[in-house]
């Protein structure tokens, strides 16, 4: 359960890291608190979406991730963050991305590299 909380952890930090260097990402408006559990539901959502859709979409995706050498995983990855914008609005998060090719793509990557540095302080298992 620990591991979980911390990684909800990361992918928060990661997103807030993502929303500070790209300016089409926005994440919660108004006070720092606010900002903070914004960043730690959305993590939440993110964290869904990553281990419910991601893995069907990557399945489908795999020629061109094997044609791309691999970079077609960060495509991949805008689009789970796309995603987590959809369900956001509903859930009434402040969380927006104004366009996907610049600003979800480079938020990918920021929240890629944020998160697999970070994941080093964090343990493998409960």
């Amino acid at each position: 359960m620990t591991t979980f909380i911390f990684r909800v952890i990361v992918n928060a930090v990661a997103l807030w890291v993502a929303a500070l260097l790209v300016k089409g990402i926005h994440l919660g408006a108004g006070t720092t608190e606010s900002t903070v559990w914004t960043a730690l539901i959305v993590a939440l959502v993110f964290g869904v979406v990553n281990a419910l859709i991601k893995p069907i979409v990557s399945f489908f995706a795999f020629p061109l991730v094997v044609l791309t050498i691999g970079l077609f995983t960060f495509i991949v990855n805008a689009f789970m963050l796309q995603i987590t914008e959809w369900i956001a609005d509903p859930l009434g998060l402040n969380f927006t991305i104004d366009h996907f090719w610049w600003d979800a793509v480079w938020g990918a990557v920021i929240i890629t590299l944020v998160s697999w540095a970070l994941s080093m302080f964090v343990p493998d298992g409960d």
